[in-house]
């Protein structure tokens, strides 16, 4: 067989569009541009952008020229939008482009004097989104919505249709709207229909205490410390601000230590130390130490080695037993670590028992996350605790009783240097 011939494609000379372009006149590119872009959004809003750069416009003409950018944008990206909250989202890519846009979208409304009317259509768009939820997009919409709104005014129809659809999202976010414009009144009627967490009473007593009305709102953050469900932190931040100011010194600690040993932490333990003076701490010490029992081993741990409370800490290591030990935190080993030279043969069971059983099939990451914690059972017995015969034997019987399996083999000689020599 000969050679393939090869068509050779006939086309337009190179440049040929160039030279079309200065040969029509304007009513022809004129058509040209209105034909591409009646169904191309994206090209629509480029042509847009564009002429707007070179063409000299009055204030009303830039004004709607920025509508039809918006709602070029709004065209760009709906359908992707209606698939995503038809399907409830869908591959990366779509999302991080309809996010993308959104927020574009929401720029270019915050920078753009658009005329109210188009404002509130391009709210008429995105309003259903809104209600649907199902997109995976709430927060961009409600970046939309918002920039959409310039005034008061704007505001106010805004939360007038949240308020409509009567969802527990949508009214959180009517009553926000109208304690912003100043709208006690509509506030107060949304506010008192949930009133059950802890969030709930401190948003009620800091409107209360804005509006100058400071017994009530003392009285609303009291009864939330008694009834109110989850998250309390910023109840009790609120009545430790107002016992501050009131020279309470007393009800002020008491608050704080709430605070701090409703979950205490290293960190809110600090904190609270820190608010003390001494003879306080001396007698809110004893209170807080026994609280560290309520607390988390982790969180335990932190404090007792903050204290130099070596012993304690040394027992709570050694009293640990998570569902799968080899995950434990980074932060947990650092102290096994600083405390090994001092008691290496409760540091050794401890890394043992997280070891688990030995000599079972499983994944090559399994392997080799165990190897790991041999390696620190064999550094605390060779550089710690000076005892190679009781390595040599542990590692040994271990190397034994897997010798059939390769992958644990060669996971354990990467990671233990005489692996190989044993």
């Amino acid at each position: 067989m000969g050679k393939k011939r090869v068509k050779k494609k006939k086309g337009l000379p190179k440049r040929a569009l160039d030279d079309l372009i200065d040969m029509a006149d304007t009513v022809v590119l004129a058509q040209l541009i209105k034909r591409i872009s009646a169904t191309r959004p994206d090209v629509r809003r480029e042509c847009v952008e564009f002429l707007k750069k070179k063409v000299t416009l009055s204030s009303k003409d830039k004004a709607s020229a920025d509508s039809e950018i918006v709602f070029a944008i709004w065209a760009e990206l709906e359908f992707d939008l209606s698939e995503l909250g038809e399907y409830g989202g869908g591959p990366r890519d779509v999302e991080y482009n309809v996010a993308d846009l959104l927020y574009d979208l929401e720029e270019k409304l915050s920078k753009s004097k658009i005329p109210r009317d188009d404002r509130r259509a391009l709210l008429d768009e995105v309003m259903p989104y809104i209600k649907s939820c199902n997109s995976g997009m709430d927060d961009n919409l409600y970046g939309v919505a918002y920039a959409a709104c310039q005034d008061d005014e704007d505001l106010r129809d805004f939360a007038q249709r949240l308020e409509t659809l009567g969802q527990d999202c949508t009214l959180n976010n009517a009553r926000r709207i109208y304690r912003r414009i100043g709208d006690g009144e509509k506030y107060l009627a949304l506010r008192l229909r949930r009133m059950e967490y802890g969030a709930d009473y401190h948003d009620l007593a800091t409107f209360y205490w804005e509006q100058g009305d400071k017994d009530e709102a003392l009285a609303i953050a009291r009864k939330g410390m008694q009834k109110g469900k989850g998250r309390m932190d910023e109840l009790r931040g609120f009545l430790a601000e107002r016992a501050k100011e009131s020279g309470d010194r007393k009800s002020y600690l008491e608050i704080q230590f709430d605070q701090a040993t409703n979950r205490l932490t290293l960190e809110s333990y600090k904190v609270f130390r820190k608010r003390c003076k001494a003879n306080e701490w001396k007698s809110y010490e004893p209170k807080i130490v026994a609280a560290l029992k309520d607390t988390w081993d982790d969180d335990q741990l932190r404090i007792h080695m903050h204290r130099k409370e070596f012993d304690q800490a040394v027992e709570i290591l050694s009293a640990m037993r998570n569902p799968d030990m080899r995950f434990i935190g980074k932060d947990v080993l650092k102290i096994a670590t600083r405390l090994e030279k001092e008691y290496p043969e409760k540091i050794l069971a401890f890394h043992r028992s997280r070891l688990g059983k030995i000599n079972q099939n499983a994944t090559r990451k399994d392997y080799a996350q165990k190897a790991q914690i041999v390696e620190k059972l064999r550094h605390i017995w060779l550089d710690v605790m000076k005892n190679p015969k009781k390595w040599q034997e542990f590692a040994r019987e271990v190397k034994q009783a897997n010798l059939r399996r390769p992958a644990f083999q060669e996971e354990f000689a990467k990671a233990i240097p005489d692996w190989k020599e044993l």
